[in-house]
């Protein structure tokens, strides 16, 4: 690793702190960092994975005044993000590596229409809430379900997860969207956690690059619970889709 390389990564690690912290889809700008500077998907999946569980924790730290009152919903989400994120990752582990890298080209494109859809997703949710559908103020199991998939989705491939569960929780729950924020701040770290424990026991890892992005994640995770909420969110997507692009260009050739 040079030392332009050792930077590039460490910026992107604070990018994706910033972003997981606010919007989530932090590893669409990590994970295409790691494959533009050569690095094989597998091994940059992972190796992002584990970097970026840091940031979760500072994300989650910073946005601990909304969780307050929040245990007790946590404490049903929390088991159904750790049972899909078990899954997803030792999918990730027991499937042929060329399953992912095939496969990678597809929810890179999936996780980007998320990203640049999210908008429209929000709004359809206070639409909704508008004409009178409410969402429930407890857990209930097609939430914890919905949960669940989303853990799997987020341990085999993390990026855009933070938005598969915003949307979730803005349609299942009735609450406030800052302290949907910090629920799903909780429960993608979960899932990042366990997918790092599985994979750090299992397969190889690039220490370096998870050192790198560890550093740039927690710095990111601080300045996002502290400052994010003030950037402009069409800013930080066009940022996520240009590198997002970049990412598949280099998978595609």
């Amino acid at each position: 690793m040079t030392w332009w390389e050792a930077l590039a990564i460490l910026a992107a690690g604070m990018g994706a702190g910033m972003i997981n912290a606010v919007v989530g889809s932090g590893s669409l700008i990590t994970f295409p960092t790691l494959v533009a500077l050569g690095y094989p998907p597998l091994l940059s999946n992972v190796s992002n994975n584990i970097g970026l569980v840091p940031g979760s924790v500072t994300a989650v730290y910073g946005y601990r005044r909304e969780l307050v009152g929040q245990r007790a919903r946590l404490t049903r989400l929390v088991p159904a993000s750790l049972l899909g994120a078990s899954i997803g990752s030792t999918l990730l582990l027991v499937l042929p590596s060329d399953v992912f890298d095939g496969v990678v080209v597809v929810l890179v494109i999936l996780a980007l229409v998320l990203v640049v859809t999210g908008p429209r997703i929000s709004r359809w949710v206070a639409r909704r809430r508008g004409e009178g559908h409410p969402g429930a103020t407890n857990v209930t199991f097609p939430l914890m379900a919905v949960v669940a998939a989303a853990g799997v989705y987020g341990g085999y491939f993390g990026a855009a997860q933070g938005i598969i569960l915003t949307a979730t929780l803005g349609v299942f729950l009735d609450d406030h969207l800052q302290r949907l924020n910090a629920c799903k701040n909780v429960l993608a770290g979960s899932v990042n956690a366990v997918a790092a424990v599985v994979f750090i026991a299992s397969t190889d890892v690039d220490w370096k690059v998870v050192g790198m992005i560890a550093v740039g994640s927690t710095i990111g995770g601080w300045l996002g619970a502290r400052y994010g909420r003030r950037l402009d969110p069409r800013a930080l997507r066009a940022v996520i889709v240009v590198v997002g692009l970049v990412a598949l260009v280099r998978l595609l050739t």
